[in-house]
């Protein structure tokens, strides 16, 4: 009985202890949210249980083998989880790791982006627009033509002319300027998109698998738009559907100028 009871008998140590970890496990959670990662732990815990029995019910064979496995797994995982680690390695050197109830303020000019996506959707042009969160794109942004432009509707259309020289690579917004243009970005691998998909959407998708960037993408063929983040792809969006899923995915608060402008009456 005195054991039992001995077991609530923790100091500040033990109960700084149990924090770290609670929170350790949580972002490692966080990070495998939404991704094929998630997926593969659970098929990883799958073949722990299998394991457990083959111990409890004394099957050498069996539990030779799994434990040849779990010994060279170390390895393994580096490989298999390696888009996961980079992410988390990432959100850690960019001091993110700890700020999971960080809000932005949102960009005052992010509505006249929806309104260009939304137009070229209505012209079935074809465009790829990059937008940089916390980790950098600046590796992808050497591989275009440098703007450094103010974001504004008119420039995306005009980048987005199929007569423009830019329209076919990525736009990449660093805050609430066009950083540049016709940028190339990484294909995704992931089999799961099939071949009814472009170059677009696999180089939208790429570039959220490798950083946390919100890709929007707009289908020449169909006209549909399409976001891709965390390496997940949400297809078939209209405008407010847009701008609200922007807003959601990128943490934000309303600036006061947003706020103001929202508030503000229409001319008549």
């Amino acid at each position: 009985m005195d054991a039992f009871f001995g077991l609530f008998d923790l100091g500040v140590r033990d109960l700084l202890d149990i924090l770290v970890v609670t929170v350790l496990i949580y972002h490692i959670l966080l990070l495998f949210k939404g991704t094929r990662g998630l997926q593969i732990t659970l098929g990883v815990m799958g073949l722990l249980v299998v394991y457990y029995l083959a111990r409890m019910l004394e099957l050498q064979m069996v539990e030779t083998l799994f434990s040849n496995f779990f010994i060279n797994f170390i390895l393994a995982a580096v490989i298999i989880y390696q888009r996961e680690l980079r992410r988390g390695l990432a959100a850690l050197g960019r001091g993110r790791f700890f700020r999971p109830w960080f809000t932005a303020s949102e960009p005052a000019n992010l509505q006249e982006l929806v309104a260009a996506a939304t137009h070229m959707a209505g012209e079935k042009t074809g465009a790829l627009i990059v937008m940089e969160r916390e980790i950098g794109l600046r590796n992808y942004v050497e591989t275009g033509i440098k703007l450094d432009a103010l974001l504004g509707n008119d420039l995306l259309l005009s980048i987005f002319n199929p007569g423009c020289p830019l329209h076919d690579g990525a736009v990449i917004i660093q805050v609430d300027r066009i950083a540049a243009a016709g940028c190339y970005l990484p294909l995704t691998t992931s089999p799961d998109l099939g071949r009814r998909l472009g170059s677009r959407h696999r180089s939208g998708l790429g570039i959220s698998e490798e950083t946390d960037a919100i890709s929007i993408i707009v289908s020449e063929e169909t006209g549909r738009i399409s976001i891709a983040f965390q390496g997940n792809l949400i297809q078939n969006l209209e405008g407010p559907k847009l701008l609200a899923l922007l807003r959601e995915m990128m943490g934000t608060r309303r600036s006061p100028s947003a706020q103001a402008a929202q508030r503000s009456p229409k001319p008549a």
